[in-house]
């Protein structure tokens, strides 16, 4: 039971962070300016994966009364310094991108503990792992938007 109980936890972490990862991106596609406009419809796919991301994690838990639907602590307070950020000026391309990567960093790391926790089903690690290749693709790729922004 406890087994189940720690998977459970695990997989509902998971669905926490993609649910603070569709808010950090739309809150970043809210606040883009005409110059980056580029970004909103890459920032629109990545939402998107982690909405898809989280009803797949949902599906894992199986029972409604065990999944969580809320976002993590450290996901507000992420979302809350983007707020106080862009009032002092942080939205050029290197700035948004950074602070894109920084929320790529989180929820990439997120997967591999989840990963290396041992804690998973079998039956659920192909779903995991698979959602985690996604996310270190994307991460890649803000990341080289990032550098080429600084350049």
């Amino acid at each position: 039971m406890a087994t189940t109980e720690n998977a459970t936890g695990v997989i509902n972490d998971l669905i926490e962070i993609n649910n603070d990862r569709v808010a950090g991106f739309e809150k970043a596609i809210a606040d883009i300016k005409d110059e980056n406009i580029d970004l909103r419809g890459l920032f629109q796919g990545y939402a998107e994966q982690s909405r898809k991301n989280g009803q797949e994690l949902a599906a894992l838990v199986g029972n409604a009364d065990e999944i969580e639907t809320g976002n993590s602590v450290s996901g507000t307070l992420h979302r809350a310094w983007i707020d106080v950020k862009s009032l002092f000026g942080g939205s050029d391309r290197a700035s948004i991108l950074s602070e894109a990567e920084r929320g790529e960093d989180a929820i990439k790391k997120a997967y591999q503990e989840a990963l290396a926790g041992g804690e998973l089903p079998v039956n659920t690690l192909e779903t995991i792992n698979s959602q985690a290749r996604e996310i270190n693709e994307a991460h890649d790729e803000i990341k080289a938007l990032r550098d080429a922004a600084k350049q």
